[in-house]
């Protein structure tokens, strides 16, 4: 069940930049900005080369990052495996963290070490992730990711099929009577937002959509129902 235009514009949309598309050169500068410019939180892309193709930055740079903005650091573990590296993360000034199912061999005891290290941890879906990896974590977890790209890279194409997915998820928190953030990552855009939003979700990640943006703070609001 999707919801009406008119509910999706009462919901409190959080908006995530994803740093994965900010300028490198400036990166101080760029979270200082997407921070001024309205963001909610921090999207920060952790990628190893082999659980997915591409190699972006590590403990370190969120070490670096961590003195200049407010903003929850929302991070997104796409390494395997995954529980070597969490600790290390969380003392860089991690606030989420987010797995995926297929990083360990115990995604239980995983989310319980997050949560044991004072973080909020998640759980990731990838476009043929079923939704079924995480009925028994929902206890543990304080968010749920729906890709709608295939992880790795920015800027790729929107997967509509995955619209199906967040509706399922959301009557799953719905169901589970807790406060658990449904985010959406991948193809996200002032199109594409509106109809992950009546979907279900409530927690957005874009980063071409902002960071490619002249006016960062205009791209956020674009990002958010009218109400």
């Amino acid at each position: 069940m999707t919801l009406s235009p008119a509910a999706a514009a009462e919901r409190r949309i959080v908006v995530a930049p994803s740093l994965l598309a900010a300028d490198f050169s400036r990166l101080r500068e760029e979270v200082q900005a997407v921070e001024a410019a309205g963001a909610d939180w921090l999207h920060l892309d952790i990628m190893d080369g082999h659980f997915v193709p591409n190699i972006s930055f590590g403990p370190t740079v969120l070490q670096a990052l961590r003195p200049h903005t407010k903003l929850p650091f929302d991070v997104h573990l796409m390494i395997a495996p995954v529980d070597p590296y969490i600790a290390a993360f969380a003392e860089a000034g991690a606030d989420h963290m987010t797995i995926h199912p297929e990083a360990g061999p115990h995604l239980h005891r995983s989310l319980q070490l997050i949560r044991s290290l004072g973080k909020r941890p998640g759980v990731a879906l990838n476009p043929a992730t079923p939704v079924a990896h995480v009925r028994w974590v929902m206890d543990l977890v304080d968010t749920i990711m729906v890709m709608t790209v295939n992880p790795g890279f920015g800027g790729q194409a929107f997967l509509a099929s995955s619209l199906p997915k967040i509706a399922e998820v959301r009557r799953a928190i719905d169901g589970s009577r807790r406060k658990i953030a449904l985010q959406v990552d991948g193809g996200i855009s002032h199109t594409t937002a509106p109809r992950v939003i009546e979907a279900g979700a409530d927690t957005l990640v874009a980063g071409t959509a902002i960071f490619g943006a002249p006016d960062y703070a205009a791209a956020i609001g674009a990002l958010r129902p009218v109400a």
